[in-house]
């Protein structure tokens, strides 16, 4: 006992370490212009959040603090041209971005309410492709956080249809795990209005991708959507990513039952060097995580896809957020997106784009990784090499 409380005093200050101080404003304190021919592209991410909007630090749009109503709003980004794919430049400390060099915030709408939003975002989505995607952050995420990340995925991962953040009140730090799981819970009911809402539009497509300990708040959420006989939303329901699940194993296992066996495919993302869920898994009693679960066949035969990207690299010393910001992975899940989910098998989906696109990149780059993709009926094995 002893032993496991020193590796989790050791772990917490090295995830605190990794995290350093940081500023979560998401508008410039002063404005830095640049030239159109220096800007790669300009999203508008829609916004659903439980989050009160920031009185004192007004930068930040909206803080940590729990909302019990969700506000809406839409926020335009634009990228330099100088991105990398798997990155999120960003300025130093409390510099102002520069919109030649960092993802910066452009402008901020605020919706009254539902139907406001509901109908500006419903717009958007005839203008589109009739698709939408819906990003749940994880622990330890300012407002900023989800936003800059929901933009890199969109921009790196060619995806069409409009990009929807829900982002529930994580107070941004990484003493808050405690508080961060109140909040998860409290946004279940927030995050499945939100998909009703979605599911009412012109929409014929809503993917949703989740990390860390976001996957709680969209599992529960459709769970909730199984009890009251919708789990498909009409059958709207498109992919669902559930990257780094902080679930505890045995929980989601209920969830799934609770749920049932997907029809659309349903894709876990998971890796046994995550350190953010090793601290999650001491400071749950030693109890294993769904995102660095050894037994990916015993999680496939819940009706899954299971991908596991252990010797993949990662951009961060924690291995928490592979599946965006290795350059590899983020490419190989947007060619995954692109064909609608109603005309992908729920099997077979990150099996073959995976394996065609990964012999194709790995013979461009080298050596990447070896990926390993468990479904209910086979277990592939993609070897991302070069010659």
């Amino acid at each position: 006992m002893r032993l496991k409380v020193l590796s989790l005093v050791a772990l917490a200050l090295f995830v605190a370490g990794c995290a350093g101080p940081r500023s979560h404003d998401l508008l410039a304190k002063t404005a830095v212009t640049a030239p159109a021919s220096e800007i790669a592209a300009t999203h508008q991410i829609f916004v659903a959040t439980t989050r009160n909007k920031a009185m004192t630090e007004p930068r930040q749009v909206f803080d940590g603090d729990r909302s019990l109503t969700t506000s809406f709003a839409s926020v335009d980004i634009t990228i330099p041209k100088t991105h990398k794919v798997g990155n999120i430049e960003r300025p130093k400390g409390s510099a102002s971005p520069d919109p030649a060099k960092h993802f910066t915030a452009s402008s901020v709408t605020f919706y009254e309410g539902a139907p406001q939003f509901a109908q500006a975002v419903g717009a958007d989505i005839q203008r589109r492709d009739e698709r939408v995607l819906v990003f749940v952050h994880g622990f330890n995420n300012g407002f900023d956080d989800g936003i800059y990340r929901i933009t890199q995925i969109a921009q790196d991962t060619n995806y069409t249809g409009t990009p929807v953040l829900f982002s529930w009140a994580s107070s941004g730090k990484t003493t808050g795990y405690i508080y961060d799981k109140e909040s998860a819970n409290a946004a279940r009911d927030d995050l499945e209005a939100t998909l009703r809402m979605l599911a009412k539009t012109k929409v014929k497509s809503i993917d949703i991708i989740a990390h860390s300990m976001g996957t709680w708040v969209t599992m529960e959420a459709l769970r909730q959507l199984a009890i009251t006989g919708d789990r498909d939303l009409g059958g709207k329901l498109g992919y669902v990513v559930l990257a780094s699940p902080d679930i505890d194993v045995d929980v989601f296992k209920k969830q799934m039952i609770r749920y049932g066996k997907p029809d659309k495919p349903f894709a876990i993302l998971l890796s046994d060097d995550d350190r953010a869920l090793k601290l999650s898994s001491l400071i749950s009693g030693d109890k294993p995580r769904v995102g660095d679960y050894g037994d990916a066949a015993d999680l496939a035969s819940y009706g899954v896809v299971v991908v596991d990207l252990t010797q993949a690299k990662s951009a961060n010393r924690l291995n928490h957020a592979k599946f965006a910001d290795n350059p590899i992975l983020v490419q190989l899940l947007g060619t995954s997106l692109q064909t609608p989910a109603g005309l992908a098998s729920p099997e077979e989906d990150f099996g073959q784009p995976v394996s065609n696109l990964g012999r194709g990149i790995g013979q461009a780059v080298g050596s990447v990784a070896d990926i390993v993709i468990t479904t209910p009926f086979k277990v592939l094995n993609v070897v991302v090499q070069g010659n």
